[in-house]
């Protein structure tokens, strides 16, 4: 049995090895061929679960034909058709035993071999450091070997005997990731290469009015004022001007403007998570949900009880104070509130509108196992994080978007604690909510859902420590109903070794 198990524990090893030596994968041509083979399986596995549901659905056509004509001939004469003792006994037999059959096998699962298979591959697939990275190494290139966009996404470049031309999705990606790098000379030419692809009739997700707002911006940023200002008539003409951050997060709150584009929600998955065989969750893991791909938010089911939500709004209730925010230069947490112009009174702002109270480990041990918990599945140390803030939304309760990490502007955000900025978030969702409440992030469109039992987490800031700026996010007001939550702010400190950073800015 030792000998069983120590063999088990090698063979995972080396499998742990092998794949750990994979990462980076843009860095290798040798082992982005690996990729090519994994992507050939996967479609060989779609294959099958296509011939599967084929078949699946000619054996139910053959039945609705076969029963279509068996009825119309019964229907001519139900009674005559019944005086036949074998016909009655086929009905008998039919209702009884065959039409079961026939539900067993239209409710027959074949795409569980496909999904299992994606599931398993998708965890050794490329990340976006190597997206970002393979896209950089493009616009060297293009750089070195002086090669204009047209010739790139044509696919017609020197020595090429497989040629693969680019989509405007492609050029519009390559555009955007120079322009998160501040490179507005290559946002400038990619942006250009997709609205040019685009006039010439080419379907896309992307719309131009997307890729006239990066272009306009690109090129009014380099100076060349006159043709930006072209540009907007132009972005103008088309009756879509960009919306306003304050638009966008009204029109998500209502269920509006996601910008979850199919393509892109095929790459998000629901799974069974054990942190990398955590004991406690090794046998029994936790539901996890992709909710975003950028940000990565994740939401956890079933990850927190009734009976635990009941005590924590037991200890929360009596000490439950309007809300506070960190103020931007002091670091200390305050109400919000601004000075009235009339009066130049001090009144409390209306962007948070809530009430909350903070619960710390030493007053009751759940309070402990759920802090644990946190810890467990998401690997952060939690000594250093904030104590367990609740909130209670009223009538319209809301949260205006804001950032919870600290930026560059504020650099005493957090100096009081001492533990650097808020490298993630942790939301428990304590209630249903009738109408309203959501969670919206109106830079990239997403929206999350209250659902009661469920958790939410994303983090705040790259492995570099650089604020991730799409992690703006508001509570949406509470439209019918009440609206509990707990979070759980955990920040830098302690991280060192449990998320190692990250050489890249924004990776």
């Amino acid at each position: 049995m030792e000998r069983q198990c120590w063999w088990y524990l090698l063979v995972l090893s080396c499998l742990f090895q092998t794949l750990s030596a994979h990462s980076d994968f843009y860095t290798s041509i040798g082992h982005m061929t690996d990729l090519l083979y994994t992507e050939k399986d996967l479609v060989t596995s779609l294959k099958n679960y296509i011939t599967a549901e084929e078949n699946k659905l000619k054996q139910v056509k053959q039945w609705a034909e076969k029963l279509d004509v068996l009825s119309a001939i019964a229907m001519q004469d139900p009674e005559g058709f019944l005086g036949n003792p074998v016909n009655a006994f086929k009905l008998m037999k039919r209702l009884n035993t065959e039409w079961g059959d026939l539900e067993s096998l239209v409710l027959k699962d074949t795409k569980e071999g496909f999904i299992s298979n994606l599931t398993l591959q998708r965890q050794h697939f490329p990340t976006d450091e190597d997206q970002t990275g393979a896209a950089k190494a493009l616009l060297r290139l293009q750089d070195t070997y002086r090669l204009d966009t047209n010739t790139i996404s044509t696919g017609d470049l020197p020595g090429v005997t497989h040629k693969s031309p680019m989509t405007v999705e492609d050029c519009f990606e390559l555009g955007k990731i120079a322009y998160s790098e501040v490179d507005y000379y290559h946002t400038e030419l990619w942006m250009e290469q997709a609205l040019k692809q685009l006039d010439e009739g080419e379907e896309s997700t992307v719309d131009k009015v997307t890729v006239l707002d990066y272009l306009s911006y690109a090129i009014y940023q380099q100076g060349d004022l006159g043709r930006a200002l072209e540009l907007t008539k132009r972005l103008l003409m088309l009756g879509e001007e960009p919306v306003p951050e304050r638009k966008m997060y009204e029109m998500l709150c209502r269920g509006e403007g996601i910008k979850l584009t199919p393509r892109r929600q095929r790459r998000l998955f629901c799974r069974y998570f054990d942190n990398h065989g955590h004991p406690k969750y090794l046998l029994s893991p936790v539901k996890q949900e992709d909710e975003w791909d950028r940000p990565y938010i994740v939401r956890y089911h079933d990850i927190i009880s009734h009976g635990e939500i009941e005590k924590v709004k037991e200890l929360a209730k009596p000490r439950l104070r309007r809300a506070t925010i960190s103020n931007p230069i002091t670091g200390v947490l305050e109400t919000p509130q601004y000075m009235t112009p009339l009066t130049g009174k001090l009144t409390t702002a209306m962007y948070r509108v809530s009430k909350s109270a903070w619960l710390t480990a030493y007053e009751h041990p759940m309070i402990d196992q759920i802090n644990q918990r946190i810890e467990d599945l998401t690997g952060l140390e939690m000594d250093t994080a904030e104590e367990l803030q609740v909130a209670n939304y009223g009538v319209g309760g809301q949260y205006e978007p804001h950032f919870d990490f600290g930026r560059k502007d504020e650099p005493d955000a957090f100096k009081e604690l001492g533990t650097g900025n808020r490298i993630a978030t942790w939301l428990f969702y304590m209630s249903d909510v009738a109408a309203g409440g959501a969670t919206v992030f109106p830079d990239v469109g997403a929206a999350v859902w209250p659902k009661k039992g469920t958790a939410v987490f994303w983090y705040n800031l790259f492995p570099s420590g650089e604020g991730d700026y799409s992690t703006r996010h508001a509570a949406c007001p509470v439209l019918v109903g009440n609206k509990w939550v707990s979070n759980k702010w955990i920040h830098e400190r302690g991280q060192e070794f449990r998320r190692p950073c990250g050489l890249n800015e924004t990776a």
